[in-house]
């Protein structure tokens, strides 16, 4: 029996919505049958220029700016009452508060949620007690260099339209990876680093933070659109070390790459590992949301809840960023 193909309808013309729409088209069990822009042309043009299939509809909003960060909770929820679906891009909420918003439509009406961070699975190493050993330590940084124009005009440093800046885009990776290796479990205390740099219209650049947990494990990431591109993830065991060095974009889509050492020593030389797809990785995404979907919509399953709840908890370490920047890189305590 053949799986369920779920329809989609990307809303905003902006570049991700290339990149999600392209990962609907090789996705085996999803389409598109739909384009929202601010205007009925531009999303025609965009469903044109992108190859979408022909007859996808095209879709006017109201509103001069129809999907920022800012707008997120707005049409998110107006979706959710509508019984659609959500794949919602990163960072999904100015604030946990408004996060809580989007995922209250959603359980009301029975839909599923994702946020749209595409991940790496290495877990087995860091799982194996006998290789890894228990997790002490983990540090993770996504910084690329922005041009002149990203760093004018693009959305994510507008403060009416995105105002987290690096740290909703960037830092969302980070966070989301730490949460990760550390199996969803939330850190006692968060402390901004020293020293975050801001456009001249408040918004983060560059940021970075300290994040430790009652038994001693230890966290640091650093975020920023204003250094050279680096995509790195560290976890350290008592036993062995894990790295990856493109966790955001693979190097090459088709594979990904990450290298372990495991009780060696100076002399010891880190194990190259290589983990090969049919699909890149964003497609690996809408596969697996729209498993869950058909599953909800043939089945009568409830959404899986695993997804808001992991999100949730990205959101509640970026309000403790901001809270601790507020209070001069005083630590905040993380309460879930």
């Amino acid at each position: 029996m053949s799986e369920t193909v779920i329809k989609f309808g990307i809303l905003g013309c902006a570049d991700i919505a290339r990149k999600v729409g392209r990962a609907i088209s090789l996705a085996p069990n999803a389409t598109i049958v739909a384009v929202g822009s601010c205007s009925a042309q531009k999303a025609a043009k965009f469903a044109a220029d992108h190859g979408f299939p022909p007859g996808t509809q095209s879709t006017a909003l109201r509103t001069p700016s129809s999907t920022t960060r800012s707008l997120h909770a707005k049409w998110a929820v107006l979706a959710a009452q509508k019984k659609k679906h959500l794949i919602l891009q990163k960072p999904v909420a100015v604030d946990v508060a408004e996060f809580d918003k989007i995922v209250e439509a959603c359980v009301a009406s029975c839909v599923q949620f994702m946020d749209g961070t595409m991940t790496a699975r290495m877990k087995e190493f860091i799982s194996d007690g006998r290789a890894f050993g228990k997790l002490r330590a983990m540090h993770t940084c996504f910084t690329f260099a922005a041009d002149p124009v990203f760093l004018e005009n693009d959305i994510r440093v507008k403060p009416d339209l995105d105002a987290l800046g690096a740290l909703g885009d960037a830092d969302w990776y980070c966070i989301w990876a730490i949460l990760w290796g550390n199996d969803y479990e939330l850190p006692r205390t968060m402390t901004t680093s020293r020293g975050p740099l801001f456009n001249k219209a408040g918004v983060i650049l560059s940021c970075g933070a300290s994040l430790d947990w009652e038994d001693g494990r230890v966290a640091t990431f650093h975020c920023s659109f204003l250094s050279h591109l680096t995509m790195d993830i560290t976890a350290v065991g008592m036993k062995g070390t894990l790295h990856v060095h493109d966790f955001i974009i693979p190097f090459q889509e088709s594979e990904a790459s990450f290298s372990v050492a495991s009780e060696s020593g100076f002399d010891g030389k880190p194990a190259e590992h290589l983990v090969s797809t049919s699909l890149p990785q964003e497609a690996m995404m809408v596969k697996e949301f729209s498993s869950l979907v058909g599953a909800i919509k043939a089945k009568g399953s409830h959404p899986e809840m695993r997804w808001p709840i992991i999100s949730r908890k990205t959101q509640l370490v970026i309000d403790a960023v901001k809270l601790s920047i507020e209070r001069r890189f005083e630590p905040v305590e993380i309460l879930g």
